[in-house]
């Protein structure tokens, strides 16, 4: 049996997110069983990916409720910088944060968390290009691949996608 056999997941989507970062943790909670819903703010549109992979939101993010999934995937790229600007974007990402569900976040992905405000006394990774905006949102910032302090799992970028899929992975099928 797959380790993640019975979960869902969040995958957030919108414009420029980095292809690799939502797509390879995407694959890897599936290669483990898991469902993942794309959700955008809109359902059915088409997000463009830095590279110019696409990825179709199967739901808007006023249609779902966290409290209905086992965890959130947040990728980079520019698009955290536009999840960040959605309140139900920061509800879920509170709610998710409360039950003490598995979030990831790579690269700047780290914004959508900063607004939801739960970094506080976080243990955390980031690109080092928004170290200061995390360490100002009062989180512990370390250079390293990934990154676990509880249920949060973070990374760099791309290069450390691999470490970052396995610690996500097992952080969801230890819940």
């Amino acid at each position: 049996m797959l380790r993640l056999t019975g979960k869902k997941l969040i995958a957030l989507v919108d414009e420029e997110f980095e292809d690799l970062e939502l797509w390879y943790p995407i694959y890897r909670v599936r290669e483990e069983g898991a469902e993942v819903h794309l959700v955008g703010p809109e359902k059915g549109k088409k997000y463009i990916g830095k590279y110019g992979v696409p990825a179709e939101a199967e739901f808007s993010f006023e249609e779902i409720s966290a409290k209905q999934y086992d965890g959130i995937l947040v990728p980079g790229g520019w698009a955290p910088d536009k999840l960040r600007r959605y309140p139900k974007v920061l509800e879920m990402i509170r709610e998710m944060h409360v039950a003490q569900k598995p979030i990831g976040q790579i690269c700047h992905a780290g914004w959508v968390l900063i607004s939801a405000g739960i970094l506080k006394g976080i243990t955390v990774t980031s690109t080092p290009g928004i170290r200061d905006d995390m360490e100002n949102a009062g989180a512990i910032w370390k250079d390293e691949p990934v990154v676990v302090d509880g249920h949060i799992i973070s990374a760099r970028r791309p290069p450390d996608l691999p470490p970052y899929g396995k610690a996500y992975v097992d952080a969801l099928a230890a819940k």
